[in-house]
């Protein structure tokens, strides 16, 4: 048997195409863990709902608000679980909380861990998912990597290579179901939106929203630079508490509540361009060959820009730059994606692959 985590929004997407292929091969157990990271509704649920995914076997519903609360909840919690029925393999994903958690707790009970998005590194030691990411790797067994540079950069801190795998994006695995099956044009109606010629924002990370005077400015900043194009911004909840009078973003900054997984990429796949500072969405946006903007000074994603549509102007960029760079995506002149190395939906195929002889 092996426990596969999830706690927040990230995780669901990558888990969803893993679990369908375990499933599908009925070759051994697994154990479907959530630990509550995100409990708010909009963050969880709807997603489960959207990617068809099993309820879960063992739902923490942590509450702590803070990293250390959240963690230290987490590692309590899943200790209890191990104490009782310790599996052979823990899998864990990306680089929130859980992932850390789940992973001190497997190792300290002497239980080999997987991490699935391995590898990757920002440098950026403000961002907690580059501590996390670091930590997870330091005491992961196997490491499942999205990229070669992801593989390169283990493979310079010392881990064996015989450990390391370069399989692909889980997020693309996702993403390419989600395409396939969901197409539903009354959404454009709904939000009286035209194809290609409306923006979507998502903002959440501590250095873009935690000071609301600063989040704000770059909010006016963005809506003016836009030249009254219509922008789509889902708010996610730690963004929200931040938010100034929404009224005075009316004009052409419409605020949502988090969109379910199918209704977010149907959007994405249908705007002219996309401005985050998500690094999940810089990977569907380059796949889906819509350009983005990215604001943030580094990226733990860079073959996004080397080979996809995405271009950093910085956490803080000026109203020139933002407006340059507005500019040249409504020219219709960004740059076009290339193929990214093993981004093409089979990413859960060839982990399976590697779990089976794990396993077995």
């Amino acid at each position: 048997m092996i426990d596969i985590i999830a706690g927040a929004r990230p995780n669901f997407m990558k888990i969803a195409p893993l679990i369908k292929e375990i499933r599908k091969r009925k070759k051994f157990k697994y154990r479907l863990i959530h630990t509550g990271q995100h409990f708010d509704s909009n963050m969880s649920k709807v997603f489960f709902d959207d990617l068809k995914l099993p309820k879960p076997d063992i739902h923490f519903k942590i509450t702590g608000k803070t990293h250390s609360e959240q963690t230290g909840q987490i590692m309590n919690a899943y200790e209890k679980v191990l104490k009782k029925n310790s599996p052979l393999l823990v899998v864990v994903v990306g680089d929130v909380n859980s992932t850390l958690a789940a992973s001190i707790v497997a190792k300290k009970m002497q239980v080999k861990v997987a991490h699935v998005e391995a590898g990757l590194r920002s440098k950026d030691f403000t961002m907690p998912e580059e501590i996390n990411r670091i930590l997870t790797d330091s005491i992961s067994d196997f490491f499942f990597t999205t990229t070669k540079l992801a593989s390169e950069n283990l493979i310079n801190s010392g881990f064996k290579k015989k450990n390391i795998f370069h399989v692909g994006n889980l997020m693309i695995d996702s993403l390419k179901q989600s395409i396939k099956n969901f197409e539903n044009p009354k959404l454009l109606k709904k939000y009286n939106l035209e194809e290609k010629d409306f923006l979507i924002l998502t903002i959440h990370r501590p250095n873009n929203v935690d000071n609301k005077k600063n989040f704000n400015n770059l909010l006016h900043k963005i809506s003016k630079a836009a030249k009254g194009k219509k922008i789509i911004f889902p708010i996610h909840p730690r963004s929200k508490k931040n938010l100034s009078n929404p009224q005075v973003f009316s004009k052409n900054l419409k605020i949502l509540n988090p969109l379910p997984y199918n209704e977010f990429i149907f959007l994405l796949s249908k705007s002219k361009g996309v401005l985050t500072d998500s690094g999940g969405i810089t990977e569907e946006s380059s796949y889906l060959n819509i350009p983005c903007i990215t604001l943030r000074d580094n990226t733990e994603r860079p073959e996004t820009e080397a080979l996809g549509t995405n271009f950093l102007i910085g956490s803080n960029p000026s109203q020139k730059n933002l407006k340059n760079s507005l500019d040249l995506m409504f020219s219709g002149n960004w740059k076009s994606k290339n193929k990214i190395p093993k981004w093409d939906g089979q990413t859960a195929e060839r982990i399976c692959n590697i779990l089976d002889k794990l396993v077995l």
